[in-house]
């Protein structure tokens, strides 16, 4: 079985902020941008690997959830519990001043981890939780 990772999903709820945040921080192209009924998803994916893609998307628009499911989802994404991803970088110092100077939500430098791996967090607007782990 040959199986691959296409696409991986994370909410927004500011597409201009998502976009800006993807493409003009992270340096990230946009794949596609697409409007419907009022909704915005936008698929990004870092330069070079056209075969790797996130889909910005907004949240709780899966039309079988109850509303209180949808203000979960909510709550969650404003306290920064909701979303997450784990990117990789071979030079960690310079990304991460990238992100400093992008006025990303720090929330750990780099550091070396006990478990063998130096990274650092950042989250995005939407409260997405960003973590870059440096590549050796």
């Amino acid at each position: 079985m040959d199986i691959t990772i296409h696409s991986s999903f994370l909410p927004h709820n500011d597409p201009e902020e998502s976009l800006a945040f993807y493409r003009d921080t992270l340096g990230f192209e946009v794949r596609n941008d697409v409007g419907y009924n009022g909704m915005h998803w936008i698929t990004v994916g870092p330069v070079g690997q056209p075969d790797v893609s996130i889909v910005l998307h907004p949240p709780a628009v899966d039309p079988g959830l109850t509303e209180e499911e949808r203000r979960t989802i909510v709550e969650m994404m404003a306290k920064g519990t909701y979303g997450g991803i784990l990117l990789a970088t071979k030079d960690l110092d310079s990304a991460f001043e990238r992100l400093q100077a992008g006025d990303a939500d720090v929330v750990q430098e780099p550091t070396e981890q006990p478990y063998g791996v130096r990274d650092c967090a950042v989250r995005d607007h939407a409260g997405n939780l960003i973590r870059i782990q440096e590549l050796r």
